[in-house]
């Protein structure tokens, strides 16, 4: 999904909410950093989960999710 002059994985653009799903290439990324803070500046959050995360935790991933979705104060961890 296209935000600004960035392609989200996935928006929930009621919840003002972006959700990125990431390899092992964005360990350590300045890229993921500063292009996470446009985006906030935009008015998201983002929340990042790592593939092996989603694959194996699927159940916890969309719990948190949708948790994030829900409460709008909730501020991502990483």
């Amino acid at each position: 999904m296209p935000v600004g002059s960035y392609v989200a994985d996935f928006l929930c653009a009621n919840a003002m909410l972006i959700v990125e799903v990431d390899g092992s290439q964005h360990a350590d990324s300045v890229h993921d950093g500063q292009r996470a803070l446009a985006l906030n500046a935009l008015g998201f959050r983002v929340l990042r989960f790592w593939n092996d995360e989603v694959l194996r935790e699927m159940n916890a991933v969309c719990d948190t999710i949708i948790a994030y979705a829900a409460d709008k104060s909730l501020e991502p961890w990483r």
